[in-house]
């Protein structure tokens, strides 16, 4: 297996990871830990498909990434406003 392949697959088990967390009542969806693990899984996966290109996967995970980054974005600016208040 070469390094993208596998970092690919640890991109999958994070999202994964993720989705079982918020399944099974243990990961919030729209806490940091559970958009980090979105984030990273889809970078990761990005990152693989580099080196042995597909578009469909490529549209997933960018969509993937944009959505976990907007809901980091959007965390992040709730508690700056949380502490100027």
């Amino acid at each position: 297996m070469s390094f993208p392949d596998a970092a690919g697959l640890l991109g999958v088990l994070l999202i994964l990871s993720a989705y079982a967390g918020a399944q099974l009542g243990r990961l919030e969806p729209r806490r940091a830990p559970a958009l980090v693990m979105n984030l990273a899984g889809a970078g990761l996966i990005l990152w693989s498909l580099m080196f042995r290109f597909n578009l469909a996967a490529f549209l997933m995970e960018a969509c993937w990434a944009v959505v976990a980054l907007y809901g980091l974005v959007r965390l992040i600016a709730r508690r700056l406003r949380g502490r100027a208040d």
